[in-house]
């Protein structure tokens, strides 16, 4: 699992990093750097998120999706159980705020709605 988180962490580094060729664009990650050094620190005791919290900083605003049971369904792609996401969420919601960021919960509604919503958010016309 280690190995598999640290790919993870390797491959959200070069996103980061490759991002910025688009300047003046919104660039979105489904995952990045946090979710993977934190999941890494959780299994292996490393600090690593001492090392991201003023380098490779992403937007202030960070959106994380709450784990949704009516539609979570596990592939080859998300291999943990429900019960291993509700883990992962929970850490997460204390990790961003800890690295300084602000936290947006996506709202339990379909695709457009919550594309409206990360939009108007950014935009400054939530009023949430």
């Amino acid at each position: 699992m280690a190995g598999f988180l640290r790919q993870a962490l390797a491959t959200a580094l070069d996103d980061h990093k490759n991002a910025g060729a688009d300047i003046g664009k919104w660039v979105f990650f489904d995952r990045g750097l946090v979710d993977a050094a934190a999941a890494l620190q959780e299994l292996t005791g490393e600090p690593l998120l001492a090392n991201l919290e003023q380098r490779h900083r992403y937007h202030h605003r960070v959106f994380l999706a709450p784990p949704w049971p009516e539609i979570y369904g596990q592939d080859a792609e998300r291999r943990h159980d429900m019960h291993a996401a509700l883990a992962e969420y929970d850490r997460l919601q204390k990790t961003y705020p800890a690295l300084g960021y602000e936290v947006s919960l996506l709202p339990k509604a379909n695709v457009p709605e919550r594309v409206d919503f990360v939009l108007d958010t950014l935009a400054g016309n939530w009023r949430g």
